[in-house]
């Protein structure tokens, strides 16, 4: 069932959008007289249920930012949501031209950076013009608590964009009014203003959010773990300063310590959900009528045990309302919700983060069925760290790298070959010559597939669905990312105890053989166990680059497929994403000073 808030994003009146795109003119108009009949952004907003239509379109917008729906060609979004040039995601062959990591090729004028940046500020306008239209006198509430809860999430989402462009650009333009002219005379803040006054934003709002609310909607936790990841990053300015960031740290602790140990939210630990008594099944199979017990990777000598990471990842299984505890904000997403609504809500993970057997491992693996991962088209592929490397030794035992989880191996499905009904090996797959050096086609193009972009079960094939999305809600944070966060104020802190205990809640939940002791705790570990358990989640870039240091720079130089990120990064001297150039030429009448390294 459709809930409200996407009801309200999906009939938003038209003559509102137009009113929120063009909200100004000039006294010599033919305006002046006001017409009742002409919208206008003084006139448009008469009930609060108008003003939730804004709020709502602040959800769709970070929505649009974060969930992979109808835009996975658009790649200058994608390259930033999914990670692509960091230490985790490297582009294929095929998209060799959009590498994201050779810096001889990326500058200021780089299509990425001016999007992100873009998307934020639209995220921030809405925002602002939703706290605008609340605080207007005409407006009628049904409560005081009503009004209060709409403005909590409008002043959220400004403080929650700022929070991460500030992460990824630092200083920027505070904006926290509507504009009704244009202007040309934005000045940078610093990066702690920025990180402050999104402190300051959700600081205010804490009391107004509820802990619970309806699917989909900001709940005290989101707003909690905003706080603990800005105080991190304000810790990290003032040491960087020369500066003591024990007392930001400290509430960061204090901010995730609510989340965690509050009792509202907690890890699941026993399977549960929608096929909480199943197990995962592939057959190896180029068309449905192939799909028969004798096909079966259980027929073949290889069944799939299901667990409770793959249940979480399972369809109806992603909603705090369903039982799921470790859920704090997911986007809503659904089979029949894409019917009512369209592409908005079918998640393209299969085709952008899926690999390309047909292509590459086409003599033993051909088609686009659910045993090579539906109808991939491999926009980024995980680097050889992100798929290996973090399981590599006492690493390896742990739920996240187990079949259902994290699928490597794959039964040869073309009749009449040598691995038909066979396991084919990886150096066959990657066409490794005498030396084992491999393709580079064939190694980026082919790898593991994560139960969070692929599933045995693809929703409404019998109804021309192509393999190539999901149809479940979507996470935009689960509890395992505040711990990891508390992990980290607490290292941060010196407290290798605490981060370690922290970090064993997420191995434990893992059933991982081996647990890290104090000796094992460092910005690697927290890195690797973020990757580990976040992988296809976070947004890698704003990790890397609120580190510090010259963290990014070492771990993409160390761990990115292509050679042109350590070449082009050697004489890069870079902690931030550029302002785009775009920005900085228009804003004519005060210099916007551009981050270092460009």
């Amino acid at each position: 069932m459709m809930n409200n808030i996407t009801k309200i994003m999906k009939t938003m009146p038209a003559v509102l959008l137009a009113a929120l795109a063009f909200n100004s003119c000039d006294d010599a108009g033919f305006l002046k007289e006001e017409p009742e009949t002409f919208y206008t952004v003084d006139n448009i907003f008469n009930s609060q249920d108008q003003v939730d239509q804004v709020i709502s379109t602040c959800y769709l917008r970070v929505r649009h930012m974060f969930c992979p729906y109808n835009n996975w060609g658009e790649l200058d979004q994608w390259s930033y949501r999914m990670s692509n040039g960091t230490d985790m995601f490297d582009v294929p062959t095929i998209r060799y031209s959009y590498r994201f990591n050779d810096y001889s090729i990326l500058s200021s004028q780089s299509g990425v950076y001016k999007t992100v940046y873009s998307n934020y500020y639209y995220l921030i306008t809405s925002a602002n013009q939703a706290i605008d239209a609340a605080e207007r006198e005409n407006i009628t509430w049904d409560s005081d608590s009503s009004k209060r809860w709409a403005l909590a999430q409008a002043r959220f989402f400004r403080a929650f964009a700022y929070r991460n462009l500030g992460e990824l650009f630092g200083g920027v333009p505070l904006v926290t009014e509507v504009t009704t002219t244009p202007r040309y005379d934005y000045a940078r803040s610093s990066r702690m203003e920025t990180y402050q006054f999104a402190i300051d934003e959700l600081e205010a709002i804490l009391n107004d959010v509820p802990e619970s609310a309806e699917a989909g909607r900001i709940v005290k936790g989101v707003v909690q773990h905003n706080l603990c990841q800005l105080y991190i990053d304000k810790g990290v300015l003032l040491e960087e300063a020369g500066q003591s960031g024990s007392e930001a740290y400290n509430k960061a602790v204090r901010y995730a310590s609510d989340i965690i140990d509050g009792g509202h939210f907690q890890l699941m630990t026993a399977r549960f959900g929608t096929r909480k008594d199943q197990h995962p099944e592939y057959y190896y199979a180029n068309a449905a009528n192939q799909q028969t017990p004798e096909h079966s990777y259980t027929a073949a000598g290889y069944p799939i045990e299901g667990n409770v990471f793959w249940d979480l990842f399972q369809e109806g299984n992603q909603d705090y309302e369903n039982g799921n505890k470790e859920a704090i904000w997911v986007s809503q997403s659904d089979y029949n919700l894409y019917k009512e609504e369209g592409d908005d809500f079918r998640l393209y993970y299969s085709a952008i983060y899926g690999p390309v057997f047909r292509d590459q491992g086409g003599a033993y693996l051909n088609g686009n069925m659910e045993d090579v991962g539906g109808l991939g088209m491999v926009q980024v592929c995980p680097t050889f760290y992100t798929r290996d490397l973090i399981y590599a030794g006492k690493w390896a035992d742990d739920m996240r790298n187990s079949e259902a989880v994290f699928r490597r191996i794959f039964i040869g499905n073309q009749p009449g070959t040598e691995y038909y009904g066979k396991v084919v090996p990886w150096n066959l797959l990657y066409k490794e010559d005498a030396n084992g050096v491999k393709s580079d086609a064939a190694a980026t193009m082919l790898y593991p597939i994560s139960c969070k972009i692929g599933t045995d079960r693809y929703t409404g094939i019998e109804d021309g669905q192509n393999y190539t999305a999901l149809f479940r809600d979507d996470y935009l944070l689960r509890l395992p990312e505040t711990i990891l966060l508390r992990a980290e104020a607490y290292w941060r802190l010196g407290d290798k105890s605490a981060a370690s205990a922290d970090i064993n809640k997420l191995r434990q939940r893992a059933q991982c053989g081996y647990l890290v002791t104090e000796s094992d705790v460092d910005v690697d570990l927290i890195l690797d166990e973020r990757a580990r358990e976040l992988v296809y989640e976070e947004s890698r870039w704003n990790t890397l680059l609120r580190m510090g240091n010259n963290i990014a720079i070492e771990r993409i130089k160390k761990y990115a497929y292509w050679s042109c990120a350590g070449t082009s990064l050697a004489e890069k001297n870079f902690s931030l994403w550029p302002i785009p150039q775009d920005v900085i030429d228009t804003n004519k009448d005060v210099t916007l000073e551009q981050n270092p390294g460009w």
